[in-house]
């Protein structure tokens, strides 16, 4: 997502509660002229953001389904569409 900025992933699938990378979901990136967007740089120990850590925790509680969209911005999840094939397990 950081790699992204702006943009969106689809079709990312989820299998018990946790995202299948194969087939590798696509990749779509946003591009605004005349504005600039500085990735922040990370380095191996970080802290969630709350975005991240609540997108894991909404993943980790779906048995079965495919994330249509996830939008991002900043490099951060922002918003997304969910088709449920298994329900969540939790209310």
């Amino acid at each position: 997502m950081q790699e992204i900025g702006f943009g969106r992933l689809e079709f990312l699938r989820i299998d018990r509660g946790e995202i299948l990378l194969d087939p590798w979901p696509t990749c779509v990136r946003d591009v605004k002229f005349c504005s600039t967007w500085e990735r922040p740089t990370t380095s191996g120990d970080f802290l969630l953001k709350p975005q991240v850590a609540e997108l894991f925790a909404y993943i980790r509680a779906v048995d079965a389904g495919e994330i249509r969209t996830l939008e991002v911005k900043h490099g951060l999840p922002f918003s997304m569409e969910i088709e449920m094939a298994g329900g969540r397990r939790h209310a």
